[in-house]
């Protein structure tokens, strides 16, 4: 491959990734797709509806991702949720973080990008300052903090940091096969939980839950294969095309928001090139807004209160701390982490889960003091 071949490949990875999370963001839009809100449903009206949506999602996206593997399209163990290091302090200080602070924000990092697109300020506002706290996290004084304390207490798995890597060792199993069989079981577990209410089988549900499962297996079909060059013509080293992380990637927002700061606040810089992680901030802001004006629910939307303006800023540092500490969010996490069936993945969205029910239980303790 010569370099003229590989910068026309890495526009090809960088449109593909933008039509991937345009899509995202519309169908979120249009189902009114929401991890807490799904959370919310559970805890103050017991209801599962949109969780069995959620899992329906996982479900499709984690047997797409295995799916792939066995194929041989990707590798599986080349992402960031499948590392044998399980950092579980991190995903269950930076899961609780996070779940906290999307409570008091009115929403996750997709929320808060399909909300942009619907024409919420507030959201805007959430953006930047939840970007700020996640770079600051990456790179910055609460970096040398996450490295120097959580980051340090983890343990190590020598078979894998997923469960088809237990799997494949326990049994003497060819990992491809282990994957695609774990997939089956477990994401197919998840599918019929959620088909199984009567409820559920509407249309929007469906079209959340399918649709979002295969947008999340699109996307590592983009990074992994799509944007996998086995050897680069000037390092002869193999390379994920347009990744922050040097390996292949599913959606995630918290450090993609980061990122999209840098990107926009140094783009005379010729080193900042787009990444994967930039563009799919675009596309679901674009695709969410897309469904807003063909729906008719585009709205203005600002702050209500001083306190409602507080409570939004904490959240949203909260999300940048939270979600860079645990490695994702409740989609980076919560959808492209639990395709891997990793185990960081699920402590993190139990981090998450404990955490927006603090969450709830703070806001009504303020209800209270009104």
């Amino acid at each position: 491959m010569q370099i003229a071949d590989l910068q026309a490949l890495y526009t090809q990875v960088l449109w593909a990734a933008f039509v991937v999370s345009l899509a995202f963001g519309f169908i979120a839009q249009r189902t009114h797709f929401c991890t807490m809100g799904a959370v919310s449903d559970v805890v103050n009206m017991g209801s599962w509806t949109r969780m069995r949506m959620w899992g329906m999602a996982v479900g499709v996206a984690s047997i797409g991702f295995y799916g792939m593997a066995w194929l041989g399209w990707i590798d599986a163990d080349k992402t960031i949720y499948t590392s044998s290091r399980i950092i579980w302090l991190s995903a269950i200080v930076g899961g609780l973080l996070f779940g906290f602070g999307m409570v008091l924000a009115s929403g996750c990092g997709s929320k808060t990008l399909v909300r942009i697109g619907a024409g919420s300020l507030k959201s805007l506002v959430v953006f930047f300052v939840m970007g700020f706290f996640a770079f600051a996290t990456l790179r910055g004084v609460f970096a040398v903090l996450r490295v120097n304390t959580v980051d340090q207490v983890a343990f190590e798995i020598p078979a894998g940091g997923a469960l088809p890597d237990w799997i494949a060792a326990g049994f003497g199993m060819e990992a491809g096969l282990a994957g695609l069989l774990a997939a089956l079981v477990v994401g197919g577990a998840l599918v019929i939980w959620a088909l199984a209410e009567r409820d559920f089988r509407s249309f929007n549900n469906l079209f959340a839950g399918l649709g979002l499962g295969i947008v999340i297996a699109a996307m590592w079909w983009v990074s992994g294969h799509l944007g996998y060059v086995a050897e680069h013509p000037e390092t002869l080293e193999s390379v994920y095309l347009a990744t922050n992380t040097g390996r292949m990637e599913s959606l995630t927002f918290t450090a993609p928001m980061a990122y999209t700061l840098d990107w926009l606040i140094l783009f005379s810089d010729t080193s900042k090139l787009l990444t994967v992680g930039v563009v799919t901030v675009m596309g679901v802001v674009v695709g969410a807004c897309a469904q807003a004006l063909l729906g008719r629910s585009f709205r203005w939307e600002g702050f209500r209160s001083t306190q409602d303006t507080a409570l939004h800023l904490l959240g949203a540092a909260c999300m940048g701390v939270g979600g860079v500490t645990a490695l994702g969010c409740t989609v980076g996490q919560g959808l492209s982490g639990l395709s891997t069936l990793s185990l960081t993945s699920v402590i993190a969205v139990a981090g998450i889960a404990a955490g927006a029910v603090l969450g709830f239980r703070f806001q009504m303790w303020l209800l209270e003091r009104e």
